[in-house]
């Protein structure tokens, strides 16, 4: 098979892992210049905001696994094939010098065994590194089951590492992937931290290991887990094993399997919330169950999680601004890091006024509900949770809302809800 061929099969196997940015879109090419759809491009960002463009691709899509949820899955009948270390050297040099990519995110389906798959990959950046003097961004995929030793030299020529943990808990991994162990998965993760870790304390000059960290990967809507069980489980990967990143990922329905329970929430509404609850979790000092409940399992769809929150805890509202600390100006609806920063800074000289709030991108269509300014008032003379919900809604929607949509706890008291005792063991 000729290696445009491979290209063409092996990138776009690549665009279901979500663990970088962004990769293709739904923009077709109407006989003007380009082509978004296709995968095999995908966009980073560095800590400074840089946007940087990686070549996505699979080293292999012909995988022992049979998961449920893959779409690389072994009984699947699709085009197979498979790069050579050096096809991706090659491929990966040609591309740069071209001004295409600035990097490389490279990941596998697992050919043979784990530690098999895991040498081949190493192989690839190692001849990046040491042969051709490449020193741009690489992103690489480990191998959850392949030895510590693998996974160690590898960090040492790799920017970013992720162990995808799939699926969110061993139950789950077990229906749709009975092949897969959950320590399989969470062992190198914490093996990845504690060198991390321990080069950091050393900081050694010499060399680096994994120094952009490592992120993992979630798929949300194969299996019934409920919205609280997927933020608990993101949490204590942040914490356990000093994740930068959880990528979610909503099902994409590849294949048909009995045990696959579809979500009645749609899968990218769904996804989206949870990232806004993920950046709770990083930025806003939210512990997920301030978030989420056992008795509020799920993110509304129609109000993002801070205004979820906010509504459930009408007790705290609402804050003067020119009193309040940093921590609960970003507890408040409408206001972000960022305008927080600008409010305590303005606070030294004096108080600040509404329509300084303004200036400051203060989303004042929702915090103007939470907030007084200098001892006024500009919401709602009343604050009642159905009237604030619905004043906080986009117009268009409003027409079309139902009590059981105001208030989805109260109509699916039905719903099944396990703890999150125990998820990552």
């Amino acid at each position: 098979m000729e290696v445009l061929e491979k290209l063409k099969i092996l990138a776009d196997a690549a665009k279901y892992d979500v663990s970088c940015s962004s990769s293709g879109s739904t923009r077709a090419n109407k006989g003007g210049l380009g082509n978004a759809t296709a995968a095999g491009i995908c966009h980073s960002w560095a800590d400074d905001g840089r946007c940087i463009s990686l070549l996505k691709i699979l080293m292999s899509n012909k995988c022992v696994y049979d998961c449920a949820y893959c779409v690389n899955r072994l009984s699947n009948d699709f085009p197979r094939a498979e790069f050579e270390p050096e096809e991706i050297v090659e491929l990966t040099i040609n591309f740069y010098r071209r001004n295409y990519i600035e990097g490389l995110f490279l990941s596998s389906a697992v050919t043979r065994n784990p530690n098999y798959t895991m040498e081949r990959l190493v192989k690839v950046v190692k001849k990046l590194r040491l042969e051709e003097n490449f020193h741009g961004y690489i992103h690489l995929k480990g191998i959850p089951g392949a030895d510590e030793k693998l996974i160690r030299e590898a960090g040492l020529y790799v920017d970013r590492m992720s162990i995808n943990i799939e699926l969110p808990t061993t139950n789950s991994l077990r229906l749709l992937a009975p092949q897969k162990e959950r320590k399989e998965i969470l062992a190198p993760m914490k093996f990845i931290k504690n060198q991390i870790d321990e080069h950091q304390l050393q900081k050694r000059r010499d060399e680096s290991f994994v120094p952009a960290g490592q992120s993992t990967q979630m798929i949300v809507g194969a299996t019934n887990e409920t919205d609280y069980h997927i933020v608990k489980i993101s949490e204590a990967l942040y914490n356990r094993m000093s994740l930068k990143r959880v990528y979610y990922s909503a099902y994409v329905p590849v294949n048909n399997h009995p045990a696959i329970i579809p979500h009645e929430v749609p899968p990218l509404q769904r996804e989206h919330r949870i990232y806004q609850a993920d950046w709770l979790l990083r930025f806003y000092g939210f512990q997920a169950d301030e978030i989420l409940s056992p008795e509020h399992p799920n993110l509304d769809m129609l109000v993002d999680p801070k205004c979820q929150w906010a509504l459930r805890n009408l007790n705290l509202f609402p804050m003067e601004v020119n009193r309040v600390s940093f921590l609960e100006l970003l507890r408040i609806p409408g206001i972000g890091n960022t305008s927080a920063r600008r409010i305590m800074a303005a606070r030294r000289f004096g108080p600040v006024s509404y329509e300084d709030l303004k200036k400051m991108g203060v989303v004042l269509k929702r915090a103007k509900y939470f907030i007084t300014c200098k001892g006024q008032y500009y919401g709602m003379g009343d604050i009642e949770p159905m009237r604030l919900k619905m004043a906080l809604l986009d117009k268009p929607k409003q027409s079309q809302l139902m009590l059981s949509d105001l208030y989805p706890d109260v109509f699916n008291k039905g719903l099944a809800v396990g703890g999150a005792h125990g998820l990552l063991t």
